[in-house]
């Protein structure tokens, strides 16, 4: 960005910084508002409708009754790890966005192993879990956290055996390189073939469709999503980690969950849906306009990660959750073998 904009350096960090938490707060307070519209829709319910035209201010409103709770601590609770854990999670989820290419000249940090950066970063928020359950001083809490720490630590393998798919395909884990080798059209996306690989891309689309599928719901399991909310399962937990929070440390948890949501479906479509890159071709170039082409970009972005979230806010109010058994069963016994097999294949396609 600064080759286009000639920006003094601390201003660049200074946006880097603010940008995404610009992005992040309007996108929690509308996923919010929208995830009660999508569950009334499916439940055949209306859903918000008195606060503000249409009931687009009870989020809105839901802050600031948030923001006037009092903060209560449990007597017995570790109060320095109590205010920490919300910190930490939602620090997690904020740090996954300077890695995701927003459009060619808007990416926070170029880094080389930006795929594998956003799952390590994962660890902040597996720690913040731990830390909000255990200084809970609460037995539903610290068996919410502990479920979450070992479904995240889980999935994280399935996931990992999807980035070493894609890096023998592209011999890249960097997310704006990889979104680089989409471009042109749709045919070129990584779930149909990367471009360059002549005939072997039509041998790969089988396997790379099944890497998406497992890298989604491995993504759903992460963010603790239906049907992989055991944490919070409100039958037998209460709340989960959440169960003494209240205000906005409360609210932090929603927030860095909502992050999640968008920061994984970025990351599935940056490996696999063309990323920032159009379907299409870009208007800019068409009437020779340069400065419309990262506008564009950042269109076509948004709205594969913004459709990806609408479909985890459906399969949210379409599936029951899952036992604990049942859900570790899906990761290790189908997805990660089916991911194993799927390198194997992919990795014998491409060199041997």
């Amino acid at each position: 960005m600064n080759q286009v904009f000639d920006l003094p350096n601390f201003l660049l960090i200074l946006l880097y910084a603010v940008v995404p938490l610009l992005f992040i707060i309007p996108f929690a307070l509308m996923a919010v508002f929208f995830e009660r519209k999508i569950s009334a829709w499916i439940q055949n319910r209306i859903g918000p409708n008195r606060t503000g035209y249409w009931g687009l201010l009870q989020t809105t409103a839901d802050i600031l009754k948030l923001m006037q709770k009092e903060d209560i601590v449990a007597s017995g609770a570790d109060k320095k790890l109590f205010l920490l854990a919300p910190m930490l999670v939602f620090m997690g989820s904020y740090a996954a966005y300077a890695a995701l290419p927003f459009s060619s000249i808007y990416i926070g940090t170029n880094i080389n192993l930006g795929v594998l950066y956003m799952v390590a970063i994962s660890g902040f928020v597996v720690a913040g879990i731990i830390f909000a359950g255990w200084a809970s001083d609460n037995k539903y809490s610290i068996m919410g956290s502990m479920r979450s720490a070992s479904q995240l630590i889980s999935y994280e393998i399935p996931t990992l055996f999807v980035i070493i798919s894609i890096f023998a395909v592209t011999q890249e884990l960097n997310l704006k390189d990889i979104s680089e080798m989409q471009t042109a059209n749709i045919l070129n996306w990584g779930i149909f073939g990367y471009a360059g690989l002549g005939f072997k891309r039509i041998l790969l689309i089988p396997a790379l469709f099944v890497l998406m599928i497992i890298l989604f719901i491995s993504t759903l399991a992460e963010t603790n999503r239906t049907p992989f909310d055991l944490p919070e399962a409100e039958s037998e937990l209460v709340a989960g980690f959440h169960t003494e929070y209240s205000g906005m440390k409360f609210a932090l948890f929603f927030l860095s969950e909502y992050a999640n949501m968008f920061a994984v479906s970025a990351l599935v479509a940056s490996l696999f849906l063309g990323g920032y890159q159009s379907p299409f071709g870009y208007l800019g170039d068409l009437l020779n306009l340069p400065w419309l082409v990262p506008l564009e970009q950042v269109f076509w972005f948004l709205l594969k990660g913004l459709l990806l979230v609408g479909v985890q806010m459906w399969m949210r109010w379409s599936l029951p959750r899952l036992r604990i058994d049942q859900l570790m069963k899906v990761c290790w016994k189908y997805l990660i073998p089916i991911g194993f097999v799927c390198f194997i294949y992919i990795t014998i396609i491409m060199y041997v």
